[in-house]
């Protein structure tokens, strides 16, 4: 009976020892090759997500193209740049376009002079500075004609200064004057001519 229990045991260890090789065998061989497997198939769903990101993209490009298109169209339409051949001749439209605004506002205009023109990328920068007395009121309407205008013109460096009343000849008191003595830049830009 020893004999049959001890042959029994090492065939339980004969067995259990086949058995522990052929799992290190496995965890050798078959696991990388599973744990690469996965790997690849993970790499291979990332790939076909951004190719189906590319296609959907590759998809809007004519409707994107066309809205650049429609945008630039509304751009020109909008004529936000001056249109003039020249600088000079785009800093007297200028200079014209604020006479008449403070003129047509009551304002009274005391001079106008185009500053050198600023040349940047693709733009020239046309900038007029204005002197003019005038109310409050007048202001108000000089500016908002001015903002608004096409081309479009953007006011810069804009001082306002209360002027002096005069002294009156009775009281010997100063008059209080409601005029203001405004100073500002106005700048429009234009785009280069392709050379």
């Amino acid at each position: 009976m020893n004999i049959v229990l001890i042959q029994n045991k090492q065939r339980w260890l004969a067995v259990g020892l086949l058995i522990a090789v052929m799992l290190i065998m496995c965890l050798i061989l078959i696991v990388p090759i599973v744990s690469k497997g996965l790997e690849l198939h993970k790499t291979k769903n990332d790939l076909m997500f951004r190719l189906q990101q590319y296609e959907r993209i590759l998809a809007t490009k004519s409707t994107v193209i066309a809205s650049m298109a429609n945008i630039k169209q509304q751009h020109d339409q909008q004529a936000y740049f001056n249109s003039q051949e020249t600088d000079a001749l785009a800093s007297a439209e200028i200079q014209s376009f604020i006479k008449k605004t403070i003129v047509d506002a009551g304002g009274e205009l005391s001079s106008t002079q185009a500053l050198p023109v600023n040349n940047k990328n693709k733009f020239s920068r046309i900038t007029v500075s204005v002197r003019m007395i005038g109310s409050s009121e007048v202001l108000r309407t000089v500016l908002y004609k001015i903002e608004t205008s096409n081309p479009l013109i953007i006011i810069d460096q804009l001082d306002i200064r209360p002027m002096r009343g005069i002294v009156n000849n009775f009281t010997h008191l100063i008059d209080s004057s409601n005029k203001l003595n405004i100073n500002f830049q106005a700048v429009s830009f234009m785009r280069k001519p392709t050379e």
